[in-house]
């Protein structure tokens, strides 16, 4: 296996009132929106893409429409996880996309192992990462100013 790419995004799945967090399998005290790596010649939306779908088992139909929000962060990655990438390499870039759904769904896991729907501000206290947390922040403020369609056509 290669070295991971060093973009990677976050897919906030949300209704008008809820935020979906999921549970990693490989720390259960982790709780997180859908996120992957880019794969080599993938746009962030083709990878946004493939991971909701690997992920959640979700896909974009019936009017569902995935919107990449414009944000990105870059974070430091964790020494733990620097293995995974070239020689070198300490920071990734994250780019944010928002997933509204009309109401809850169970999602089917395949990376995690549990999930949660969580009002807004619940979620954004639950989310284990800082980038998470700011994602959430970030979905109450447009909410706050009466952007409520975001991310759905």
């Amino acid at each position: 296996m290669g070295h991971k790419h060093p973009e990677s995004v976050l897919v906030l799945i949300h209704t008008e009132d809820q935020v979906l967090l999921l549970q990693r399998k490989d720390n259960p005290d982790f709780w997180q929106s859908v996120t992957g790596s880019l794969e080599p010649g993938e746009s962030r939306h083709q990878a946004a893409v493939r991971e909701l779908e690997e992920e959640t088992g979700l896909r974009l139909d019936n009017g569902l429409r995935l919107e990449e929000t414009g944000h990105r962060v870059r974070f430091e990655i964790y020494p733990r996880w620097r293995h995974r990438y070239r020689p070198g390499v300490t920071h990734n870039w994250e780019y944010e996309f928002y997933l509204c759904l009309p109401a809850p769904v169970e999602v089917q896991l395949s990376e995690h192992l549990a999930q949660r729907w969580l009002p807004l501000e619940q979620a954004r206290q639950q989310a284990s990462s800082w980038t998470n947390k700011e994602a959430i922040g970030r979905l109450i403020n447009r909410k706050t100013n009466g952007e409520d369609s975001y991310g759905r056509s």
